[in-house]
């Protein structure tokens, strides 16, 4: 069998064309495998021997069967007519140049592919050489190399010695200038003693600099004759820290000092070096210096205010601190550069000072009232006041207003809660005082004063509400809250002392309707202790005389009522120094006082009436005495409205009935004029009248339960509740009654 790369002869027909095509793209693929055996000798010499060529691929026969298939298609559909055939020769030699011409393009390729190929095989040929080589190169070198390591310790001694040499070398020529090094350094010192600091400064870089020259070529080796300099720098930072500390004072005394420490300052702050030394940042040092030399002068603890001395103290600092800041606008500022903004700094530094030493002064020993209301008046008002940080004399560098205030809300509640407190322990000390002074002048023997109307006068009341309105006025020169505070306070106070109609002037405008009320219950109720008191004389007069009534002898004569109102009218009498309404109050408790012995005796059951005529008479000794009673105290002054005497008339209606079957109207009209009347009550009327049977009782008393319930006295004026029924030992005490 022939090789595919053989020329078989011309082809005989389509068909056979068409293998022809397949066989040539079959064995392109196999070309390119077989390439290989095409190399020349020398190359084929060199290389590996190529291995056999494998079976026949499967889609080569696959291929050729595919073309055969479709060249007898295509020959029996050209050559199916007869007339077709005479063009035979035509397809024939048509179809030989295409197969001539695809061979030749085949060839073609072939040939092009083994030529690059051959190519390929030589160049890595001659790179497989070249990488030999290469590596008999490096072989060499790395024993070369071994030997030059070898040779660099032997050499080691002499690079030591070349340093030493070098070092010697430099050694000796800075020489001359390193002996002078012990004297530069006492003479930078001396300078800086003698405060010359531009010099010193000079003096101290010239001598850095040496440092610097030597330690690059000493490979950083630090010599003992520069041990000197880091002490002597400090000393000159701190001369420089001292002088701008005293800024002030050397504004003022020596500016040529202060201007050179500055720019000591300065330019330091500018130097750069190549030693391993940390910044030395005279420049903050110096702002420090300045803030604490500040500080200290107007804040330090010396002069810090001692116990009773704040107000002096403040008003100190109320002179100096402007003085101070025109001084360091005037004076201060043109030495020092002007990014330090030395207005500002002053002014922030002042104000922090004072900040921090006034949260000290709150943090100690409590404040006195004093103390405590001119720091709240000061911190409030006077401190941003035109008259220190807010004169128009100040530029608005030294505006404060947008730090932190002298006092938080913390400290202001602290100190109004002590001058409250302080306050208040004064005002209660001192109404005591002055209500033992006003009660011995009244227990003297001799008559207590009177005004020009005649009445008695006591200025106790005025002073004290002139000292509480005087504590809550002077509170606002500082604050509405310190000023509800007082007012609070003196209300407070004032209800445990005594009532005025002059109490309005603790209410004014912005106090809310109702504060004072427990003033007027508490001073309600010391007015009723002092009618009490009073009376209790008066009572004891009167008792006696109700012993005998009611009796016979009370039925037929209007005796023992005329000695009761002799009584009272004579006591009554002492009351016409007294002004209204307390003249009113007092009157209206005595009318009620004989009212209600009146009614206790009525109620102790001791007349019972015979007859119908008895009755008559008691009803008309009721009327009778009920008028008399009424003439006496409208005769006093009393007004008629607020009167008791008048239950007595509807006690004689009870007992004037004649018909005790009705008796439960009237005991119902009773219920409605007087709610507090009771059945002991009633029963013990009923057994004035001696008549009323077992079921009429009943019948009566069941109507205190029939209809709606009344409504409670009007004004508190109880009068049935207040009197026992039976009635025990007679009290020496007198009931409350519409002051209550």
């Amino acid at each position: 069998m022939s090789q595919w790369w053989e020329y078989p002869g011309p082809p005989r027909g389509p068909g056979e064309r068409a293998i022809l095509k397949a066989k040539a793209i079959c064995g392109e693929g196999r070309t390119r495998r077989l390439a290989k055996p095409a190399m020349d000798s020398a190359a084929r010499d060199k290389m590996q021997p190529a291995l056999p060529p494998g079976p026949e691929w499967p889609e080569q026969e696959r291929a050729e069967q595919l073309a055969r298939g479709a060249a007898l298609k295509w020959a029996s559909g050209i050559f199916y007519r007869p007339e077709q055939l005479a063009r035979l020769s035509q397809y024939r030699s048509r179809e030989v140049q295409r197969t001539c011409s695809l061979e030749a393009r085949i060839k073609s390729v072939v040939h092009s592919y083994l030529e690059g190929v051959k190519t390929g095989v030589r160049q890595l040929a001659w790179a497989l050489e070249a990488v030999q080589g290469a590596r008999e190169a490096l072989g060499q070198a790395h024993v070369l190399l071994w030997g030059m390591a070898e040779a660099a310790q032997t050499l080691e001694p002499l690079r030591e010695q070349v340093v030493q040499h070098k070092q010697l070398q430099a050694m000796s020529q800075l020489l001359p200038r390193l002996r002078a090094v012990p004297a530069a350094l006492a003479r930078t010192q001396s300078l800086i003693d003698a405060q010359r600091l531009l010099e010193a400064y000079v003096s101290l870089q010239e001598l850095e600099q040496l440092q610097e020259e030597t330690w690059a070529p000493l490979g950083g080796l630090e010599l003992p004759v520069f041990e000197g300099l880091g002490p002597l720098a400090e000393a000159l930072g701190q001369a420089v820290e001292a002088a701008a500390g005293a800024a002030g004072r050397l504004a003022r005394e020596d500016p040529a000092l202060l201007v050179a420490a500055m720019r000591v300052a300065e330019v330091d702050a500018g130097r750069t070096t190549s030693l391993e030394q940390a910044a030395r940042d005279w420049r903050q040092r110096c702002l420090r210096a300045l803030q604490e030399g500040l500080e200290q002068i107007h804040f330090g603890t010396p002069l810090q205010p001692g116990p009773g001395a704040l107000a002096e103290w403040l008003e100190a600092l109320r002179v100096a601190l402007p003085a101070e800041l025109a001084a360091a606008e005037a004076l201060v500022a043109p030495c020092c550069p002007p990014h330090y903004n030395v207005v500002r700094l002053w002014a922030h530094t002042l104000h922090r000072g004072l900040r921090r030493c006034l949260q000290q002064l709150l943090e100690g020993p409590q404040l006195e009232a004093a103390d405590a209301f001119t720091l709240l008046h000061w911190a409030l008002h006077v401190y941003l006041g035109p008259e220190m940080m807010g004169s128009l004399e100040l530029g608005p560098e030294a505006d404060v207003s947008d730090l932190e205030p002298l006092l938080t809300l913390e400290n202001i509640e602290q100190l109004e809660a002590i001058f409250v407190a302080k306050v208040q322990a004064s005002v209660a000390q001192w109404l005591q005082k002055a209500l033992d002074g006003d009660v011995a002048e009244w227990g003297r023997e001799q008559e207590p004063d009177t005004d020009p109307s005649g009445f008695y006068h006591s200025p106790m009341p005025a002073i004290v509400l002139q000292i509480l309105e005087e504590n809550i006025r002077v509170t606002r020169m500082v604050s509405e809250s310190l000023q509800r505070r007082v007012h609070g306070m003196a209300v407070s106070e004032l209800s445990a002392f005594l009532r005025s109609s002059s109490v309005s002037v603790l209410q004014p405008d912005w106090v809310a309707p109702g504060a004072l009320a427990p003033v007027e219950a508490a001073l309600d109720e010391l007015q009723r202790r002092i009618c009490r008191l009073v009376l209790e004389a008066l009572l004891a007069e009167l008792q006696p005389l109700f012993a005998a009534l009611p009796s016979r002898r009370w039925l037929s004569s209007p005796e023992l009522l005329d000695d009761v109102c002799e009584r009272t009218a004579s006591f009554c009498q002492n009351f016409r120094h007294v002004r209204d309404p307390a003249v009113q109050l007092l009157l209206a408790e005595a009318e009620r006082t004989v009212v209600l012995q009146y009614l206790r005796a009525l109620m102790q059951g001791r007349l019972v009436c015979r007859g119908a005529d008895e009755r008559t008479q008691a009803a008309e000794r009721l009327r009778h005495d009920a008028a008399q009673l009424q003439e006496l105290f409208l005769g006093l002054g009393l007004e008629e409205s607020v009167q008791c005497a008048p239950v007595l008339l509807a006690l004689r209606e009870l007992l004037n009935l004649r018909d005790p079957t009705l008796l439960g109207l009237e005991v119902a009209g009773l219920r409605q004029q007087f709610p507090d009347v009771s059945e002991d009550h009633v029963s013990a009327l009923l057994d004035l009248r001696g008549d009323v049977s077992r079921e009429q009782r009943l019948a009566a008393l069941s109507s205190l339960q029939a209809g709606p319930q009344p409504s409670p006295p009007a004004g508190g004026r109880a009068l049935f509740s207040l009197v026992p029924a039976p009635a025990p030992p007679l009290s020496s005490c007198l009931p409350s009654g519409s002051c209550a």
